[in-house]
């Protein structure tokens, strides 16, 4: 497929809009790459599309609200084209179910999480059936539902969507979870814990960088526990860190990340690859949920405060560089005033470059929604912004730090923000923005720090002779603001 893909006006459009985590993003692109495969050309608004499916999430109820609205305001769309395809899909699908065709008379299509890569088939479905029946038909004369789970469906995640100078791309290594944290849903909406055969992942790594990908991050529900059903550990290092090496060492590709591990799962084979693995990028997200032991039991998350700390004091004591980000949860059931201190206090001592807080959310079928203690919803808003306020003030003093530094970024392509300005991360995965100029797209570039927001970057480019001069100690002029 080449860059005009999707220029073809009188293919039929798809629209696709995603909710939620980074694997969702994942998940709509490879849904996406079959109907490009099929012919179809991408909309770039709901109004020109002739199928629209709504990928969705179920971590928190807000995002489940978020997707039904938008699904609500479709109405209009139907009423004036009935033969626009509707669909939801994913994780808020796997969970109602046919809940959602009752809900929503105008939705044709609900499929669940292991069915993802049937999206393009049964939309054909539905369109032939339309076709057949004739004009006047009605709408609903073929409406699917498949929320079941299949064998194998893990391994259907590993098409992309080809682009001019792709910098990065999401690489799905597994699905599922078998945790069962009180407060989540994800084992419920993505089943149990399966992964893809490393040699598949390895030659997917491959294929990207052939198209030009210089970063790579691989994703799953708890990815440092890869494949720990699957295959063995070899000496001394699991079957996580033995697929780190095997991707790291993928001719073409200059960076490696990974999202979400527990901390259960994060041993000293996986340290020594952060240090040792070149292409490993310093940054480390590590979900500590809570800083109270009695919460982080009810939470059922296998760890105690000091062993989280324990383990941060191992990761900065191996690698002082690393960017360390979290997530956290306010209002958890049962959640005193003193464990939301202790929750400060962690923040407090590991001093996180960036942290996701959260109010709790019950969600049905997760065994915290079934508790009487709940927080109330104007107490669960003070501590989360209590908690908000300290942590940007952290960030903010921790971004200070790289003012006047020099960091070398992976030119992404524009800021979503600001036209003029391509954004780009550090290894750290600092957000930086610098001018927009072509030839940067996809490239690794030096740049010095300017400014910050403390979550976001102003930087200029270092030019080879500047830096020449600067080794010679030639005084710099100082860089132009923004």
């Amino acid at each position: 497929m080449k860059d005009g893909w999707q220029r073809n006006p009188e293919a039929p459009a798809i629209f696709l809009r995603t909710y939620g985590c980074q694997m969702n993003v994942r998940d709509s692109e490879a849904v996406l790459h079959r109907f490009v495969a099929q012919g179809y050309r991408i909309a770039r608004s709901e109004e020109e599309a002739d199928v629209i499916l709504l990928n969705t999430c179920s971590v928190r109820d807000l995002a489940e609200e978020k997707a039904c609205g938008k699904m609500t305001s479709l109405r209009a769309r139907k009423r004036e084209n009935p033969s626009v395809v509707l669909g939801f899909l994913g994780c808020m699908a796997q969970r109602r179910g046919g809940e959602l065709l009752n809900d929503f008379p105008e939705v044709d299509l609900v499929l669940g999480t292991q069915k993802l890569h049937k999206a393009m088939i049964q939309v054909e479905r539905i369109r032939a059936a339309r076709a057949a029946a004739g004009p006047g038909s009605p709408s609903e004369s073929l409406r699917i539902l498949d929320v079941d789970a299949e064998p194998g469906s893990q391994n259907q995640v590993r098409d992309h969507l080809p682009s001019r100078r792709k910098a990065s791309a999401f690489v799905s290594i597994m699905q599922g979870c078998n945790m069962r944290c009180a407060f989540c849903i994800v084992p419920v909406t993505r089943g149990a814990e399966r992964a893809r055969p490393m040699e598949e992942i390895v030659e997917e790594v491959r294929q990207l960088a052939d198209q030009g990908v210089r970063e790579v991050t691989l994703l799953g529900q708890i990815v440092n526990l890869y494949g720990r059903h699957e295959f063995s550990v070899r000496d001394g290092r699991s079957p996580f860190v033995q697929l780190l090496e095997r991707v790291c060492s993928v001719p073409g590709i200059a960076r490696v990340r990974f999202t979400s591990p527990h901390p259960i799962g994060f041993r000293d084979d996986l340290i020594a690859a952060l240090r040792d693995l070149p292409a490993l990028c310093e940054h480390v997200h590590l979900p500590a949920q809570s800083g109270s032991d009695t919460i982080l039991r009810a939470m059922g998350r296998g760890y105690s405060r000091s062993r989280f700390l324990q383990l941060v004091e191992r990761i900065r004591a191996t690698l002082p560089e690393a960017t360390l980000t979290t997530d956290l949860i306010v209002g958890f059931p049962g959640e005193e005033e003193a464990d939301f201190a202790q929750t400060r206090s962690l923040v407090e001592t590991v001093q996180f470059d960036q942290a996701y807080i959260f109010r709790y959310s019950p969600r049905p079928g997760t065994s915290a929604a079934a508790r009487s203690d709940s927080i109330p919803e104007e107490e669960k808003l003070r501590r989360n912004h209590e908690l908000l306020g300290l942590q940007d003030a952290i960030a903010l003093r921790k971004a200070k730090q790289l003012l006047r530094q020099e960091v070398e970024i992976l030119v992404e392509g524009e800021s979503r923000k600001s036209p003029h300005r391509f954004q780009g991360r550090t290894r750290g995965n600092h957000l930086v923005l610098v001018r927009a100029e072509e030839r940067w797209r996809g490239e690794l570039l030096r740049v010095r720090i300017v400014e910050t927001t403390g979550y976001t970057f102003y930087a200029e480019p270092v030019f080879a002779e500047e830096r020449e001069e600067r080794l010679l100690g030639v005084p710099t002029p100082p860089a132009p603001g923004r």
